[in-house]
C-alpha cells in the first residue's frame, strides 16, 4: 500500500508536541505492514539542515501568494516530500505563533498550502509514485480531504485523525476565494463553522474516513462535552470513526540504551539518575516520591489543579520537578511556587535530552488533563517505570491500569488515576501516590508492571493497515 501522510511537524525534525512523535513514528510503524509511507512536511528552516535533498518532484507558479516546490528528501528512516515556499514557511521561531505568541495571520493559507499539495500529490503522482490513501493529521492537514473532492479525486482515499479537536484551524469567510475553496462547499454540511472555514470540519466532512488516537477519546468526541462543537458532525460520522491508540518509539525510548540517562534496566537505575536529576534541578533529597511533569502549560493540562493540590503532597515529603511553557499566567505561577518552595523546582521551556533524564530520575509523571487524546507522557512514564499519576480521561484512561483494590490484589496495576478532574480527587491521588510508595515491595511490583506494559505500535500499526486496505478495497 502506498500512503502519504500529511503533517505540519514530525519529529525529530521540527516538534512543538506529540502530534511531531506520532507522525515520525508511524512511516517505521507501517513498514512491517507492507505500506510504504511517505511524510508530506512543510519547509521549515529547521527541517533544511536535518534532511538530504533529492529532486523536485513537483513546482507551482503561485502558490497562496508565490512560488513552491515539492522536494523528495530523506531522514534516516524518513522518506520526505518537503513543501519549499519561502513566502509561507521561511521565518523564524514557533513554526505556528510569532513572536508575541499569537498565529502568523496567514497560517488559514500556510497550511492550505500543505493541504493543496497534498491534493495535486493525490492526482498527479511524485516522481511517479501515487498514493493510495492521504493520511492528514489534525486541521492542518485538513483541507486536503476538501480538496480532493473539489477536484473529483475518487481514485484516492483520504483518512483524517483528529489528534485534538479543540484546534479547529479557523478563518474568515472572506478568504474562500483565496484559498481556493469552492463556494458550495461552504454551508453547514461542508466548511462552514459559525460563519468561519473550519479545517478540520472540512476534514470530518469530506475524508473518507475518521480516526482519533484512543478508543475513549473517539466516544467522548460524540458528546457535547468534549466534541467543542463539532459532535454533531461527529454523531453523524460515528460509523466512520474509530479510535487507534497511539504507540511511542520504543527504540527511541528505551531505558537499556538510553544516551541521555545513567545505565539502566529492570532491576536497578532509578537511584543514580533520580539523584543526578535532584542535583540537576536544585532539589533537597528526600523520602518522598520525586513527581515529574513535562507538559505544555495549559487549562487543558489541568496544571492549575496541580497549583491547588500540591501542598498537601509536599507535605508528605513529595517533591515535584517540571519543564513546559505556554500559558503566561501558569508559567508565572509555577515560577513563583519554585521560588516560594525548596521542594518544587521550574524550567520553562523545552529540552528533549532532559526530558529523558526526567523520565529516567522521577519516581512519577503527573497527567491531571481536564481532557486528553491520548497523551505520550503517560507512555514514556510506563517504559521507564515512572509511575503515571493520571485523570481518569481520553487515551489516559486505555492506557495505565489504575491502583485499586482489585488491580492491586491481582497484581496488575501500572499507575493512578482519579476522576473527576478535580483539584481534590488529585490531591487524592497525590495522597495515594505516597501511600504506595512507602511500600517498597508493593512499588516495586507497580514499576516492574509498567515497564513490562506494552506501548510500542506493533498492535496499533495493524489497525492502521487494516483501516487503510479497507478503504482501498471496492466494496
Amino acid at each position: 500500500m502506498q500512503v502519504l501522510s500529511v503533517a505540519s511537524e514530525c519529529a525529530p525534525l521540527v516538534k512543538t508536541g506529540g502530534l511531531a512523535d506520532v507522525v515520525g513514528a508511524l512511516p517505521g510503524a507501517m513498514a512491517g505492514q507492507e505500506c510504504q509511507m511517505r511524510t508530506l512536511l512543510p519547509g521549515y528552516p529547521a527541517v533544511w539542515p536535518k534532511v538530504t535533498l533529492g529532486d523536485v518532484v513537483l513546482s507551482e507558479d503561485d502558490l497562496f501568494g508565490g512560488p513552491a516546490q515539492v522536494v523528495a528528501a530523506r531522514a534516516g528512516d524518513l522518506d520526505l516530500l518537503i513543501l519549499r515556499a519561502p513566502h509561507l514557511y521561511d521565518r523564524p521561531g514557533n513554526i505556528y505563533l510569532n513572536a508575541a505568541s499569537q498565529d502568523w495571520s496567514d497560517n488559514p493559507e500556510r497550511f492550505a498550502a500543505l493541504s493543496f499539495m497534498a491534493a495535486r500529490i493525490a492526482g498527479e503522482g511524485a516522481a511517479g509514485w501515487m498514493p493510495q490513501v492521504l493520511h492528514c493529521h489534525d486541521w492542518q492537514a485538513g483541507l486536503a480531504p476538501a480538496y480532493v473532492r473539489a477536484m473529483g479525486l475518487g481514485q484516492v482515499k483520504t483518512i483524517l485523525t483528529i489528534h485534538n479537536v479543540a484546534f479547529h484551524g479557523l478563518a474568515p469567510a472572506s478568504k474562500l476565494d483565496g484559498l481556493r475553496l469552492p463556494y458550495w462547499m461552504f454551508d453547514s454540511q461542508g466548511v462552514e463553522f459559525w460563519g468561519q472555514i473550519s479545517a478540520l470540519k472540512a476534514g470530518l466532512v469530506y475524508a473518507d474516513k475518521l480516526t482519533t488516537v484512543s478508543p475513549t477519546y473517539a466516544r467522548e468526541l460524540l458528546t457535547p462535552e468534549f466534541g467543542m462543537g463539532l459532535d454533531g458532525m461527529l454523531r453523524a460520522r460515528a460509523g466512520d470513526l474509530v479510535g487507534i491508540l497511539n504507540g511511542i518509539d520504543t527504540g527511541l525510548w528505551n531505558p537499556a540504551t538510553d544516551p541521555d540517562i545513567a545505565p539502566y534496566d529492570k532491576a536497578s537505575g532509578k537511584a543514580v539518575n533520580k539523584a543526578r536529576l535532584e542535583v540537576e534541578f536544585g532539589l533537597p533529597p528526600g523520602n518522598g516520591p520525586l513527581a515529574v511533569l513535562i507538559s505544555r502549560l495549559g487549562a487543558q493540562k489541568g496544571l492549575d489543579l496541580l497549583i491547588e493540590a500540591l501542598p498537601t503532597f509536599l507535605a508528605r515529603g513529595g517533591r515535584l520537578a517540571l519543564l513546559g511553557s505556554g500559558d503566561l499566567g501558569l508559567e508565572q505561577a509555577f515560577r513563583a511556587l519554585g521560588e516560594e518552595q525548596p521542594n518544587v523546582s521550574v524550567r520553562i521551556g523545552y529540552d528533549e535530552a532532559l526530558s529523558h533524564r526526567m523520565m529516567a530520575g522521577g519516581d512519577a509523571i503527573l497527567v491531571p488533563s481536564r481532557f486528553e487524546p491520548c497523551g505520550l507522557t503517560q507512555l514514556y512514564g510506563l517504559r521507564y517505570g515512572t509511575v503515571p499519576v493520571v485523570s481518569l480521561t481520553g487515551g489516559l484512561a486505555d492506557t495505565v491500569i489504575a491502583a485499586n483494590d482489585a488491580a492491586l490484589r491481582a497484581g496488575v496495576a501500572t499507575g493512578i488515576q482519579f476522576a473527576p478532574v478535580t483539584a481534590q480527587a488529585l490531591a487524592g491521588a497525590l495522597e495515594q501516590l505516597c501511600m504506595l510508595y512507602d511500600q517498597p515491595r508493593l512499588w516495586a511490583q507497580i514499576q516492574a508492571n509498567a515497564m513490562a506494559h506494552p506501548v510500542g505500535w506493533n498492535t496499533s500499526a495493524a489497525q492502521y493497515a487494516d483501516l487503510y486496505q479497507a478503504v482501498i478495497t471496492p466494496t
